[in-house]
Parts: structure tokens; C-alpha cells; sequence
């Protein structure tokens, strides 16, 4: 089972920028990060393929960029313009070449106005 450990977040002002990073233990397919806000559905925020190839929610399109580190292993959250509906546990997701999907530990993102 691969681990993922998710860092990056933090307390921002409206319009400001965080970068959230997961590392992966070990080589994984696609990776995705999804966010969860208090009395809401987990939603997917952005997937990106091992070669490279993004995904995002209309929500964050132009304003948050995804991308990876083949070599470490590692998935990048490159968030901007950040809104107070940005405000959320942002979790890493990550397709193994075998078994199940996995998933980080989440890392809080709030966004003040």
C-alpha cells in the first residue's frame, strides 16, 4: 500500500496563494486532489495522469494548476486567487498499479476574507 502525505496548507487571505504538495511512498498511476468543506460533499478539485495529462472543476479552472515529479513521486496543487469558498481539507488521491486507491491524511486550507 502506497502512502501519501499531503503538506502545503495553511491560512491565506482572499486572493492570495498556498501550494500543496503529496508525496507519494512509492511510483503511482494518476493522481488527484479532491477537498471536503464542513456539512459538504467531497468534491474532486483536479486529476493529473502519470503523463501529465490535467483535469480540473469549473470551480478552479485558471486559478489552480496541477501538476507532478515523476522521479519523487510527488503531486503539486498550485492555488491563486484564492476564494473563502476555497476553504476546505484538501486530500491527495492516488491510483495504484495494484490494489486499491489511496489516500493522504488531508491538509486544511482556509481562506479569509
Amino acid at each position: 500500500q502506497v502512502q501519501l502525505v499531503e503538506s502545503g496548507g495553511g491560512l491565506v487571505q482572499a486572493g492570495g496563494s498556498l501550494t500543496l504538495s503529496c508525496a507519494a511512498s512509492g511510483s503511482i498511476n494518476t493522481m488527484r486532489w479532491y477537498r471536503q468543506a464542513p456539512g459538504k460533499q467531497r468534491e474532486l478539485v483536479a486529476s493529473i495522469t502519470r503523463g501529465a495529462n490535467t483535469n480540473y472543476a469549473d470551480s478552479v479552472k485558471g486559478r489552480f494548476t496541477i501538476s507532478r515529479d515523476n522521479v519523487k513521486n510527488t503531486v503539486y496543487l498550485q492555488m491563486s486567487s484564492l476564494k473563502p469558498e476555497d476553504t476546505a481539507v484538501y486530500y491527495c488521491n492516488a491510483d495504484q498499479w495494484l490494489g486499491p486507491q489511496a489516500w493522504g491524511q488531508g491538509t486544511q486550507v482556509t481562506v479569509s476574507s
